[in-house]
């Protein structure tokens, strides 16, 4: 909840705070996307969205794990929250919060995914900013944190672009199927999220207003 002067108030943390007070209750609403918790009436609809140009998850574990099996990891996780990302009512991708630390106020946006027509969009500039809103306004977060292969650099572009900042690379972070992945890490933290939510804002107008 803001204060009088905007800034969000500091959440007390205790033991007993949870992952799952980091589900939303309902969706998440914006103006171009609708993100929602993952639930089995999704399956169909996600497998397509998914499956429709396998390429796209060249750098991420669906390419080592197949959709039933990410699907089924996402619904039964203890330790995440996972979402299905809705444009114009039909899925088109996904997102989750993951490596949650309450006691830290930390947690990680990753597992990212959109079909390549929802690219250039808008589409996850907005996932971004919900899932960020929900986080730091609602849960009382004090960093946020992105990785993605080294190699990947559309993602890392489009995670600068949304005001996170580059922290490094992990060398030999990670085991793909055909490679060792090195990972680029990024974080916002509760003193950027001001800044970093004004400019959201500017860019979720300019693309809703181009749509």
């Amino acid at each position: 909840m803001p204060t009088e002067s905007g800034r969000p108030v500091q959440r007390r943390f205790s033991e007993s705070t949870s992952v799952a007070e980091l589900r939303p209750d309902d969706a998440l609403e914006g103006r171009i996307v609708r993100v929602e918790p993952i639930a089995e009436h999704h399956r169909e609809g996600l497998r397509e969205a998914a499956e429709r140009e396998p390429q796209i998850h060249r750098y991420t574990n669906m390419y080592t794990l197949g959709f039933e099996r990410w699907f089924d990891e996402a619904l039964s996780s203890p330790t995440e929250v996972p979402f299905v990302v809705h444009v114009d009512g039909h899925p088109v991708g996904s997102t989750r919060y993951l490596n949650v630390e309450p006691a830290h106020r930390r947690t990680e946006i990753g597992w990212t995914w959109l079909e390549r027509s929802q690219w250039g969009t808008g589409a996850n500039i907005e996932t971004k900013y919900l899932l960020l809103r929900n986080a730091f306004d609602g849960w009382g977060a004090m960093r946020v944190e992105f990785k993605t292969d080294a190699r990947n650099l559309r993602v890392r572009g489009a995670l600068l672009g949304i005001g996170a900042s580059f922290e490094g690379i992990f060398r030999k972070h990670m085991v793909l199927p055909d490679s060792i992945r090195d990972s680029a890490w990024y974080a916002i933290v509760d003193d950027d999220w001001p800044r970093v939510k004004e400019l959201l804002e500017r860019k979720i107008e300019r693309h809703s207003r181009a749509a």
